[in-house]
């Protein structure tokens, strides 16, 4: 390799070599790299005019009472000025070596010195936890995971929404459980072909359509939108569909919301200062967000257009647009905010637990709002692994770690306040890209990406900070290919990652017990990405796969054995545990799996509702874009005694270490 390319890819930041999911060491290639740098648009002529564009950085970093350093000229002692937040300034020394010792208060900062100024950022030792959350030391709990447009109520026109997570909350905290987890619910591109939580637009604001706007305006209100728009029939018929039928579900909530805008409109009340102080509040970034729906709902051109976007060359609809968008956002928020004061009302401790996604849409509105931020010429992935031979590319993007420095992590810093802000509890997808992303040239295999690091310590500071700001809990999803020493890492913040049953094994592929999982996580039984319990017990996703993907008979009947053994041995490690033999029926596997999860000592055990239910459909078919339906699976019919009977079965006795 030259010199010169590798001098370059380390300015950018991309890591040369790196361990795959094996435990073997991979280097680069030195056309990988070069594919990545021109991508990442670091041509080598450019590399000291782009490291000296992002050299002032806009944000410093330190733990409370720790060490921060400044530029400065060395050998000079310096007098600075610490301004906090509420305007009190503190006098202190910047040494000879550029240092000086941080607040003991977490908090942000103006620091000024010389002709200097800048922000620090004063971190807490940890996140704020679960058992800060219970209030009692050393506490843990249990919840329910969801997807929301799976969940089911009266009336909910073909989506689960705000009410139909409500009611579930509701019987969650009368079965004991404190915490209710959510699918993704950003704003999405409505343009987009295929609808994923995990391909939003925008991830600061809300997807509208899964809020009940009953729960604000009142069900007078929506019934007589209804009945207006003329779509009481459709309405009726979509909520009897067993899969959801995305254009449709979109269709039918804009019609009714636009009915609903035009008669809160037309309505003058106390709501409408709520909606002008919101407004207020959210300032220029809504309104940006705004004109960007507006203009891909009525030009469909790409965000990063700028010819549509003067206020003052708006036309009338275009206006119209922009109001009914701003409108839904601040329903949307006010249903949320509702949901989570139901939750806790109804004696959760922590309620809705909000899923922040790892990337955007890089033509949607997030990519426009913060452009100056944003990766361009790469998009998100995976590297091969055990379950991806080919690697996985995610069509997304996000925040370069450059860029990030640069405008002191304020895309960074939105995102968290915006989502930590819905709950109590946050759950980060790809928690890994905190410390590092596999990124890949747009139009590229996967199998020719590359690393790109990212400041992990400055990102795990202020995420802590955040949270206590907003007594919000933090999950991180830690799964694939992770950096040596991260889980470390993420447990010293406070960070919990996430322990799935059907991947918590040995060397020698045996299941481990209860003891050994890990208590700076959470514990559940499975994932949206993987099949309930009773579908991976009956090898469903190996059928599914192997239609979709047009698998030899031959690899079919390989992964089939294969799951044969695995289902054999968790069965022989439940046996073990439980100090008897499992009767030869899959419902009483199932709950057998859970108490087994139940038992482990991590600090929150969340469970699908899916495997509460003993349901088999895998919500998203990883892989797979048409052939399955991703995103789309309801749940059945589901009334207030079935529900609790099944959440019944999760209270348990104090067993090594849960609580009552």
């Amino acid at each position: 390799m030259s010199l010169t390319l590798e001098a370059g890819a380390r300015a950018a930041g991309i890591e040369l070599s790196w361990t795959d999911a094996y435990g073997q060491s991979r280097q680069l290639p030195e056309h990988t790299l070069q594919g990545l740098l021109d991508a990442l648009q670091w041509p080598q002529s450019c590399q000291r005019g782009r490291a000296r564009k992002y050299a002032n950085i806009g944000m410093l970093t330190a733990d409370m009472g720790g060490s921060v350093q400044v530029p400065t000229p060395s050998g000079q002692v310096i007098s600075a000025i610490l301004c906090d937040e509420m305007g009190s300034k503190h006098a202190v020394r910047i040494n000879e070596h550029g240092r000086f010792q941080a607040p003991h208060r977490h908090g942000y900062y103006d620091l000024h010195y010389a002709s200097s100024q800048m922000r620090l950022a004063v971190a807490p030792p940890r996140c704020f936890g679960v058992a800060d959350r219970l209030a009692a030391k050393h506490a843990r709990s249990w919840g329910l995971s969801a997807q929301v447009y799976a969940l089911r109520r009266d009336g909910d026109g073909g989506l689960g929404d705000s009410s139909a997570v409500a009611a579930l909350a509701r019987s969650l905290a009368q079965a004991g459980g404190h915490a209710l987890s959510l699918s993704p619910m950003h704003a999405t591109k409505r343009t987009a072909a295929v609808y994923s939580p995990y391909t939003p637009s925008h991830r600061g604001f809300l997807d509208w359509v899964y809020a009940d706007p009953a729960q604000i305006l009142g069900p007078d209100a929506v019934r007589d939108a209804l009945a207006r728009a003329g779509i009481v029939a459709e309405w009726e018929h979509a909520q009897s569909a067993n899969l959801v039928d995305w254009p449709l579900a979109y269709a039918l909530r804009r019609m009714l919301w636009q009915q609903l805008h035009a008669q809160f409109t037309e309505t003058p009340g106390p709501l409408h200062d709520d909606l002008l102080t919101f407004t207020e509040r959210q300032g220029e970034p809504l309104r940006a967000h705004a004109r960007t729906v507006a203009r891909e709902i009525l030009q469909g051109t790409r965000a990063d257009d700028p010819r549509t976007l003067s206020a003052r060359a708006l036309p009338d609809t275009f206006r119209a647009e922009m109001e009914f968008e701003i409108f839904a956002q601040w329903l949307a928020a006010r249903c949320w905010l509702d949901t989570q004061h139901l939750a806790l009302d109804a004696g959760q401790r922590i309620g809705l637990i909000h899923d922040l996604a790892v990337g955007c849409d890089a033509t949607g509105s997030e990519a426009w709002s913060y452009r100056d931020s944003m990766l361009k010429g790469v998009e998100l992935g995976a590297p091969p692994d055990a379950f991806n031979a080919d690697g996985q590319c995610w069509g997304i993007s996000t925040y370069s770690p450059w860029g990030l420095q640069a405008s002191g992590f304020q895309h960074y810093i939105d995102l968290l306040r915006a989502n930590m802000a819905r709950g109590g509890g946050l759950r980060i997808d790809h928690i890994l890209g905190l410390c590092r992303l596999w990124v890949v040239p747009q139009g590229a295999s996967a199998m020719h990406g590359g690393y790109l690091r990212y400041p992990a310590e400055d990102m795990l500071r202020l995420l802590a900070l955040e949270s206590w700001r907003h007594q919000c809990i933090v999950i991180g999803e830690d799964l694939g290919t992770v950096p040596a020493g991260m889980r470390d890492q993420l447990a010293a913040r406070g960070v919990l990652g996430t322990d799935v049953l059907l991947f918590m094994r040995d060397a020698a592929g045996e299941f481990l017990p209860p003891p050994q999982w890990r208590r700076d996580a959470i514990a559940t039984t499975t994932t949206h990405d993987l099949p309930p319990l009773l579908g991976w017990r009956a090898a469903l996703d190996i059928e599914q796969r192997a239609v979709v993907q047009g698998w030899p008979e031959s690899l079919r009947i390989k992964q089939q054995q294969e799951r044969l053994a695995s289902v054999e041995k968790l069965d022989q490690a439940l046996a073990l545990w439980r100090d008897d033999h499992l009767q030869a029926s899959p419902v009483l596997a199932n709950q057998a799996c859970m108490d087994y999860v139940l038992d482990t000592p991590a600090q929150l055990v969340l469970i699908p509702v899916e495997d509460v239910l003993g349901r088999k459909e895998q919500p998203n078919l990883p892989g797979t874009v048409h052939g399955y339906p991703n995103w789309r699976h309801r749940l059945p019919v589901t009334g207030d005694a079935t529900l609790q009977s099944a959440l019944q079965r999760m209270e348990r006795k104090p067993q090594r270490g849960m609580p009552p």
